[in-house]
């Protein structure tokens, strides 16, 4: 979020003062005794100085406001009227309204050219709940128990490369197996064995079309830009001949693959899927769980690599379950303590720091004993990454404590604090798989090498990415267990 706003100021700038004056002018006034205070800034530039503090420092800016302003509050950046709901009494209505009144569709549009027309949030209402449930029958258990297979098959051959012992970066190396084993169960095994090469390359150009200018102008005459357009174009041609051998009985797949499923969709109407919505929704979970998955596995196994009593744990944890079970669905849902040690990273070190939607009608809530009114037009946000350090939500916030989610404390129960994997209606209908894609990973490895840091402290959260991964050095020794 923080390259959005910059470089969209840098576009803005250079137009003039009079161009800035236009924007501000633009910006709809409050009305109501009722509404959120509006920000100022600590900035001497004025009109623009909110947008220029928030570009700097995004979550600065949020936790600055909140402790001046509380827990409600508008920061007006150009056109537009951001109004952050920070707490877990001011973030319920974000969770709990429906799109008709708090809507995604608006602030998400941007991902049309990514995901193609007619996918997602470019559906129509009744097609999108259709797609969404298709998606949802996907994640079930039923198929995830298919999944911890073949996930261990992808960690266990894409370990043999390491060797005996080395030097890696461990987020580079997650980013990579996340996507072969996202492959394997998303695609199916025909895509993984003979067409993953060309898949990832193809993702790989629609990823970097993915730019903070494509949140403003998705459509703006860049490279970036042109090489996502024609890889979304080269993946739909490539999946059509997929699905075509698949509808003729000619494609290799054992059918638990959640391409098989999006091959059977057909709407309300009775219209069948088309191939490119297909190809759509196959890019749209592989966006939603590629970049989440590797860097949370990525973090997780940073916080256990750096406190000695929690690798310790997640060892014991590990001997416990495996000495006297196979590995498989049942063994690796037992693993509660890695489980809190992925929701712990996950607190700290959310993926998404904003999650966003247009206010298509008035809201009104009470936080700390006030009262507000949203009005129409503006953008509620909510922040994970601020919320979610909250000492007053969360002690000792800023501590990595994997023990806060086991018995006699379970501070992740307070309706609407913990909110990694969003929350009510819109809560991440993924986040099942990639607790078993994430764990799975991480078993196999930690069971097979031992790792020490290179670096003599944790990276910091890159708020300059698009998606907040690790900034700093991932460098990871490693050695191969002899016990």
């Amino acid at each position: 979020m923080i390259d959005t706003i910059t470089e969209y100021l840098h576009i803005l700038v250079p137009l003039g003062v009079a161009s800035i004056l236009a924007f501000y002018f633009l910006i709809p006034k409050r009305v109501g005794k009722d509404a959120p205070p509006i920000v100022k800034s600590t900035s001497s530039i004025p009109i623009i100085g909110t947008a220029l503090e928030f570009g700097a420092s995004p979550m600065n800016m949020v936790r600055r406001c909140y402790e001046q302003y509380g827990p409600v509050y508008t920061v007006p950046i150009l056109n537009n009227r951001m109004t952050f709901l920070i707490g877990p009494e001011a973030q319920e209505p974000f969770f709990k309204l429906n799109d008709d009144v708090l809507s995604p569709q608006e602030v998400y549009s941007f991902m049309k050219p990514v995901f193609g027309p007619g996918v997602v949030y470019d559906a129509t209402k009744k097609n999108r709940q259709v797609q969404f449930q298709s998606m949802a029958n996907g994640l079930r258990s039923s198929r995830l128990r298919c999944y911890v297979g073949k996930i261990e098959k992808e960690t266990v051959a894409f370990l043999k490369g390491w060797g005996n012992e080395g030097t890696i970066d461990i987020f580079d190396a997650l980013s990579e197996l996340t996507i072969l084993t996202a492959s394997r169960c998303l695609h199916g095994d025909d895509v993984r064995e003979t067409l993953f090469r060309e898949v990832s390359e193809l993702y790989a150009d629609l990823d970097h079309g993915v730019t903070p200018l494509s949140v403003f102008f998705p459509n703006a005459p860049t490279q970036a830009h042109f090489k996502r357009n024609r890889a979304r174009k080269e993946m739909v041609k490539l999946f059509s001949k997929i699905i075509a051998a698949r509808r003729a009985n000619k494609g290799k797949s054992d059918g638990t693959d959640i391409l098989s499923i999006f091959l059977d969709i057909r709407y309300k109407d009775g219209t069948l899927i088309t191939d490119e919505e297909v190809t759509g929704l196959l890019i749209a979970l592989l966006f939603a769980g590629q970049h989440t998955s590797c860097i949370t596995s990525t973090w997780t196994s940073l916080f256990i690599m750096n406190n000695p009593h929690v690798l310790e744990k997640v060892m014991k944890e590990q001997s416990d379950i495996l000495d006297d079970k196979p590995f498989g669905y049942d063994s690796v849902n037992e693993m509660k303590y890695l489980h809190d040690c992925m929701r712990e990273a996950l607190r700290l070190c959310p993926p998404l720091c904003l999650l966003m939607r247009h206010v298509k009608k008035d809201v009104k809530l009470t936080a700390n004993h006030t009262t507000y009114v949203i009005p129409k037009g503006d953008t509620v946000l909510v922040s994970p990454t601020v919320s979610m350090r909250l000492d007053s939500t969360f002690p000792d916030a800023d501590t990595f404590i994997p023990e806060r989610y086991g018995p006699g404390r379970e501070e992740h129960k307070q309706p609407y604090a913990y909110m990694a994997f969003g929350g009510g209606v819109h809560s991440c209908m993924g986040q099942a798989f990639g607790f078993l894609q994430v764990k799975t990973i991480l078993s196999v490895i930690l069971r097979q090498y031992e790792f020490k840091m290179v670096a003599d402290k944790m990276p910091i959260c890159d708020f300059e990415a698009m998606v907040v991964g690790p900034k700093g050095d991932c460098t990871v020794t490693y050695k191969k267990r002899t016990d």
